[in-house]
C-alpha cells in the first residue's frame, strides 16, 4: 500500500500567484485608463487650439459651433475671449 502526504505549500503558492496576477491586472487597467484619459484631455486641448487658430483666420459659423461644443461656451464673445486666452 502506497501512502502519499500532500503539503499545503502548493495551495499557498497557487493562491499567492493568483492574488499577484489579479493585482497586476488591476494595476495595468488603472494605468491604461489613466493614460487614455490624459490622451483625451491632450486631444481636446489640441482641437481647441487648432479651431481657435482657424477662427482667427476665417471667421465662419462652423468654427464657432465646433468651439462651442468643445469649450461649452455659448456666445461668440465668450468664445473670442477664450481663444485669446488659449492663443497667449
Amino acid at each position: 500500500m502506497k501512502f502519499e502526504l500532500k503539503t499545503e505549500n502548493e495551495y499557498y503558492s497557487k493562491s499567492i500567484s493568483q492574488f499577484l496576477g489579479t493585482v497586476f491586472i488591476f494595476t495595468l487597467i488603472i494605468i491604461l485608463s489613466d493614460v487614455a484619459l490624459k490622451l483625451g484631455v491632450i486631444s481636446r486641448n489640441y482641437k481647441i487650439e487648432y479651431n481657435c487658430r482657424l477662427l482667427s483666420v476665417e471667421k465662419s459659423k462652423p468654427h464657432f459651433k465646433k468651439l462651442s461644443r468643445l469649450s461649452n461656451l455659448k456666445s461668440k464673445q465668450q468664445i473670442w475671449e477664450y481663444c485669446r486666452e488659449v492663443m497667449k
